[in-house]
């Protein structure tokens, strides 16, 4: 029950949208949850995490190398290019670089389990993305929109250390150390754990749409349009340039979701913490945007990848 309304996240998060658009003032004034909800996202990651999802790292070096660089080259450079290129005013432009220069997002790990990917790498590939995600987005964003607004690049680092580090560090600590002793709580309690975090991300989605209310007409079909683009790129550079590195089939979809799906939670986080609503705008989208191309497309590979097994056994 719980997992089929986590596999309905992009009808929840439309209706919440929908529902906070029309009624404003039901959810405005939780702007102040947004960053501990996303603490909470973060800290549900950490407690799917074990010490050895990092160390696996050193079986697949090439593969998560390879994720790494084109997350945090192909996204931030991709989204500076769309934002540019139409002209988006300043609050949008910075919007679309944050979204550009966060990790990868956990949505990827299901998703990559519905295609049909490698799973234990897709989990490898996030955990290492978020670890690097705190001191490459700052970086990052500061060289790409520090012309355009003036940013401390170690504020910025010291959120996501509280934001992103600190919480998912409690969360492995507490995976590695604590799952055998209390393997009994820990297995009736992790099936809570994906419901918890939509809920969540619902709930931050529901927020910026409320305090963007008044602006969502005239900069919502555009910024969709660049969330679109930003997304679809992403995903199909995230496959073809693994593939033409010859990859196989299960590591290139794998990476097609790393590079795609983006954290975008976090994203909409640094917005409103270190900029404005609107800038939070692209965030919202793109959570609710991606989860919804990023099902289609595994529920396409899922029904290929069955058909060839089929095929092969007869």
């Amino acid at each position: 029950m719980m997992t089929r309304i986590v596999q309905l996240f992009p009808l929840w998060a439309i209706i919440c949208s929908v529902t906070a658009y029309l009624f404003p003032t039901l959810f405005s004034a939780f702007k102040g949850s947004i960053i501990p909800l996303l603490m909470l996202i973060m800290l549900t990651m950490g407690l799917t995490l074990t010490t050895k999802d990092f160390l696996r790292v050193l079986d697949n070096k090439k593969a998560i190398c390879v994720s790494v660089l084109l997350q945090f080259t192909v996204m931030p450079s991709v989204a500076y290019l769309i934002a540019t290129t139409m002209s988006l005013e300043t609050d949008l432009l910075i919007g679309m670089i944050l979204v550009g220069t966060v990790a990868g997002g956990t949505a990827s790990n299901v998703l990559c389990y519905l295609a049909k990917g490698d799973v234990a790498l897709s989990i490898s590939m996030t955990a290492i993305s978020t670890l690097l995600g705190v001191f490459l987005t700052p970086l990052l964003t500061t060289l790409m929109i520090g012309q355009v607004v003036d940013i401390q690049f170690s504020d910025m680092l010291t959120s996501l250390l509280k934001i992103v580090l600190l919480p998912v560090a409690v969360g492995v600590t507490f995976n590695t150390l604590l799952a055998k002793p209390l393997a009994h709580s820990v297995i009736k309690t992790t099936p809570i754990l994906p419901l918890l975090s939509m809920l969540s991300i619902v709930f931050i989605i529901a927020v910026i749409v409320a305090l963007n209310q008044p602006k969502l007409e005239s900069i919502g079909l555009v910024m969709l349009v660049a969330v679109i683009l930003h997304n679809t790129t992403g995903l199909l550079l995230g496959y073809f340039i693994p593939k033409r590195l010859g990859f196989d089939e299960k590591v290139c979809r794998t990476m097609a979701f790393e590079v795609g799906m983006q954290n975008s939670g976090l994203a909409v986080a640094l917005a409103m913490k270190f900029f404005t609503p609107a800038a939070a705008v692209a965030g919202t989208l793109f959570s609710i945007w991606h989860n919804v191309s990023g099902s289609i497309l595994a529920g396409i590979w899922r029904r290929s990848a069955t058909s060839s097994s089929g095929n092969n056994k007869a």
